[in-house]
């Protein structure tokens, strides 16, 4: 027995540098050989990053390798996406991308890299509405007061944002109600929302994972950017319904490997991340923040790419328009 066991322990040494070898001449054989670097481009907390460890966990029963989650945050992102970006192409980096990060970003920043071709998609995540918060001690009751009170108070009013999605986001409801408070910008969410709970500042715009601010009394929901009112939140209106349908708005979270990543290796990637989603605690955290999955057969490297060029097309334009510029 010992024989065999010392037998067997010499060939897997002797078999490591031979499959590293192996893979070196070909990187999509017995890929992957070691752990994942997952970078999300915010700080710990925020919505981008529960969503990309609860996933990350789960791609490694796929994968059979721990996926690292770093937390590269700054610039709306664009840190931790240009480290992606310049990261080997070997399907040992991959970065949690957003609409933010990976479409908008390309009209907001002068960036060292290219949001739209510098990347290679691996597969779309889930999409999902903002919505506007508020301070708790805001005397408006609905949003049509508090736009009300916002042009009563011109300038005296603050409110937070985190990335680009949510600058954007602000700025065009300045313009369509005829607002204008302080932009105070963010690392994170978790921070942001802190100061708001906290009433340091009065509004802020983040996605429906915020709503247990609202369940606990520590903040107010005036509006979603959604087409319809969403299940987890029946009793908060649709800008839509106070005749501001501009403030449609729906962001999406993909993973992204560096350009020139091996075909093969993003569909090993594509194949975990599709048995991360069907997974039930995946499932059941998205349905608890108000995200919506995409179906299976939008869930690849093509729907991802169609997703970030349409969504360059549409919001492009409407940034230079605002003229918003980075905070």
């Amino acid at each position: 027995m010992r024989r065999r066991e010392f037998i067997a322990g010499l060939w897997g040494a002797a078999a490591w540098p031979l499959t590293a070898r192996a893979q070196q001449q070909n990187p999509v054989v017995g890929y992957p050989i070691h752990p994942i670097t997952m970078i999300v481009p915010f700080a710990s907390g925020s919505t981008s990053d529960v969503i990309g460890r609860l996933v990350a966990e789960r791609m490694k029963g796929s994968l059979g390798q721990t996926v690292i989650v770093e937390n590269i945050s700054g610039a709306d992102g664009s840190i931790g996406a240009g480290r992606a970006a310049r990261a080997s192409p070997d399907g040992y980096t991959i970065v949690l991308g957003s609409i933010s990060t990976h479409a908008l970003n390309g009209a907001l920043h002068s960036l060292s890299y290219n949001v739209l071709s510098d990347y290679a998609p691996i597969s779309p995540l889930t999409k999902y509405p903002f919505a506007l918060f508020g301070r708790k001690t805001l005397p408006a009751k609905d949003l049509n007061e508090l736009i009300a009170w916002l042009k009563a108070n011109t300038d005296k009013a603050s409110a937070g944002f985190s990335n680009a999605s949510a600058h954007m986001l602000l700025s065009f409801f300045q313009r369509e109600t005829g607002t204008h408070f302080a932009l105070v910008p963010y690392r994170g969410d978790a921070p942001g929302l802190q100061d708001l709970a906290a009433g340091q500042i009065d509004l802020y715009f983040n996605a429906p994972s915020g709503l247990s601010l609202m369940r606990a009394g520590s903040a107010k929901v005036y509006a979603m950017t959604s087409d319809a009112r969403l299940q987890v939140a029946p009793d908060v209106p649709t800008f839509a319904e106070s005749e501001l349908r501009a403030l449609f708005y729906s962001t999406w979270l993909g993973f992204f490997a560096p350009r020139g990543t091996p075909r093969g290796v993003i569909e090993k990637l594509n194949a975990a991340v599709a048995d991360a989603l069907i997974d039930p605690a995946v499932r059941s955290q998205f349905s608890e923040f108000g995200f919506q999955s995409f179906p299976r057969e939008q869930q690849t490297p093509e729907a991802l790419a169609t997703l970030q060029k349409a969504s360059a097309e549409k919001w492009w334009p409407i940034i230079k328009e605002l003229g918003i510029k980075p905070e």
